[in-house]
């Protein structure tokens, strides 16, 4: 096999790549510039039509690497396969569906599909038929679809083999050459792997065809004088875990990441309203505005910038003694550049991550690529917070006895103490009510356990022992893989009374419940287990809060507390569920008068994770709404 090394150039841009104006529109918006090593190197030879061959660990970029390039070529007229992925678990291939569906979302109807073991045949059966331009699967679940002859690779024109060496350690690389002796003779192959051990080598030079071999050397990256840890997204919202922070943790000036542009200014806003002294920087802010924007933090007339990845390339400012990604970086690259911002010059600096339970993954593969530990951390309590809070109040009230105007306003106190019969005590209290105004100096209390972080490790994966009979290797394979995406329950979700008013529930719903309608059926395959599980995880709400089910053919009804804030929303919209986004909306007249007059008890969660007949106990909304919630795409 001849192959040849490659070194990505220095100063190449996304711009100069050749990808086609839709994937370019879809870059722009996830806010990326320059491509990280394995996609500088990779992209060219893979738009050229060259097989590749490559060596980088994971969480370097290696999915845009093959799914940019295989996007800016596909033909959306084509209902066939054109692209099978192939992937060890199924938590990965739905992280690498969920990669192509954001690099397309400027391609009207586009589809990919993820198979994998663990999951009901039916969606699967389902979106083949429809029609899917990818496929990502588990070598497993690929092999019983082609013997079944639902998946057709006759017009395939790109494979892509992910992490071939975990393939090879859990058993399935005899899968992996069966299905890419399936595929056209004039496909393109990419093989993407972490390490490269003979038998690697050898599906290489048996199936790839004159390949351009990059290697990309791995390296620890993050400056030793940087403490970073990790706070587990649970119970508490991202915005009020993040103002906590602001209001307890000792620091000069703070970077904050969040994924894009829009958010950074949602996000701005929102700590400005809570008082903060705070600027967005985006790929849309003009140079004139930002230079000013660096200006002030590094004059100190500003604390927090809230950025994106691109608009904080070449930010170099003393002050900064805190980076906080809000939201997780896409790969490791990204990761070691937002944090060195801090720690500059020799300083120490502190990195703190936000990681929400489908992100822990992540999390890991980045500890793994920087070859350096993130520690988990508690959030300042109450009780820390309240005293920051307590004690700038009191500096505010010292500070103004030093007014000399004072004189003036100490006469109109003692006037109504005289004419009132007043104690000067009650009306300071009064005026100090009135400066705070309608926002609460404290705290609530913080119910047990909330706010707490968790260490989250992964199961270990079965030792491969004497090569299993199929059915069951099969078997073993889905146990790993269901395990091995296990999510932690988030703390449900509380909103404090009175902030919103609740709608009125909907006819037909329990008292505290209205109904809700999700694009997810019988003809997907879906469960009720499914649907509580994704909505109580994704919404943070007690599985107990969730009431009646009713699943029909191609949607179901759902009854949920009153008073759902808007941004929760847009977030479960997103979600997926048997292979299928909820698309959540607010029942019509129509769906609940199809409805059977007498609809079945509400079903509450029994232990093991059965259903249950019985009383379900209706927990209304009670918080600050748009606490936070954004839909992000899985690692």
């Amino acid at each position: 096999m001849s192959s040849e090394s490659a070194a990505p150039a220095a100063d190449v841009r996304f711009a100069d790549l050749c990808l086609s104006d839709p994937v370019m529109q879809a870059i722009r918006e996830v806010g990326y510039e320059t491509p990280s090593p394995i996609q500088a190197a990779t992209i060219p030879p893979l738009l050229d039509g060259r097989d590749v061959l490559g060596q980088a660990q994971t969480g370097t970029g290696k999915t845009a690497a093959f799914a940019l390039p295989i996007l800016s070529q596909l033909d959306l007229n084509q209902k066939s396969p054109q692209t099978l992925v192939l992937a060890p678990t199924r938590e990965l291939a739905i992280q690498v569906a969920e990669a192509f569906q954001r690099y397309a979302s400027a391609m009207p109807g586009f589809h990919v599909l993820p198979i994998y073991g663990g999951q009901s045949y039916q969606p699967q059966l389902a979106g083949l038929k429809r029609g899917a331009h990818v496929v990502v699967g588990t070598p497993g679940r690929v092999i019983d679809h082609l013997e079944r002859g639902s998946l057709d690779l006759s017009k395939l024109r790109w494979a892509v083999l992910d992490e071939a060496d975990e393939m090879l350690r859990m058993g399935f690389i005899d899968d992996v050459e069966s299905i890419l002796q399936k595929t056209p003779a004039e496909r393109q192959v990419a093989l993407f792997s972490a390490t490269m051990p003979p038998r690697i080598r050898k599906v290489a030079q048996t199936h790839l065809r004159n390949p351009k071999e990059v290697t990309i050397a791995a390296k620890t990256t993050t400056a030793k004088n940087i403490r970073q840890r990790y706070w587990f997204v649970s119970g508490v919202h991202k915005l009020d875990a993040l103002t906590r922070i602001l209001e307890a943790e000792t620091f000069d000036a703070m970077l904050v990441f969040a994924r894009t542009k829009q958010a950074t200014e949602e996000l701005a806003e929102k700590l400005a309203a809570r008082g903060f002294s705070v600027a967005a920087l985006n790929g849309d802010v003009a140079q004139n505005v930002r230079e000013r924007t660096v200006q002030r933090i590094k004059d100190g007339d500003l604390d927090i910038i809230v950025a994106t990845d691109v608009a904080a390339r070449g930010l170099d400012v003393e002050r900064i003694s805190h980076v906080l990604n809000y939201d997780i970086p896409y790969d490791t690259e990204s990761y070691v550049h937002r944090i060195g911002r801090t720690g500059r010059a020799g300083r120490s600096g502190e990195a703190i991550l936000f990681v929400a339970p489908r992100e822990r993954n992540m999390l890991r593969t980045i500890e793994r690529a920087t070859r350096q530990p993130i520690e988990p951390m508690e959030l300042p309590s109450v009780e820390t917070v309240n005293e920051q809070r307590v004690g700038k109040f009191k500096q505010q009230i010292i500070a103004a006895l030093a007014d000399p105007q004072l004189e003036l306003y100490r006469q109109i106190i003692e006037q109504m103490e005289r004419e009132q019969n007043t104690p000067a005590i009650e009306i300071a209290a009064a005026l100090a009510r009135l400066v705070q105004g309608e926002t609460p100096l404290l705290l609530p209390p913080d119910p047990p356990s909330r706010g707490k972080s968790e260490r989250f490790d992964r199961p270990d994966r079965p030792e491969r022992g004497e090569r299993p009979q199929r059915g069951e290797r099969f078997e073993r394979a889905d146990r790993f893989e269901r395990d091995s995406s296990e999510r932690p329950a988030r703390a449900p979700r509380e909103f404090a009374e009175g902030e919103r008013a609740p709608r009125r529930a909907a006819a037909g719903s329990e008292a505290g419940m209205e109904t809700f309608r999700v694009e997810v059926g019988h003809v997907h395959g879906a469960k009720p287990g499914n649907l509580v599980g994704a909505i109580a995880n994704e919404a943070g709400l007690e599985s107990r809060h969730i009431g009646r089910i009713d699943i029909r053919g191609d949607h179901s009804l759902i009854d949920l507390p009153v008073g759902m804030p808007d941004e929760l929303m847009q977030h479960l919209k997103q979600v997926w569920v048997a292979g299928q986004r909820l698309k959540i909306a607010r029942a019509s007249a129509a769906d609940k008068a199809a409805s059977s007059n007498e609809r079945p008890a509400p079903r509450s969660r029994a232990p093991g994770g059965r259903f249950e007949r019985g009383d379900s106990k209706p927990g209304g909304f009670k918080g600050k709404p748009g606490g936070g919630f954004k839909g992000r795409p899985r690692g």
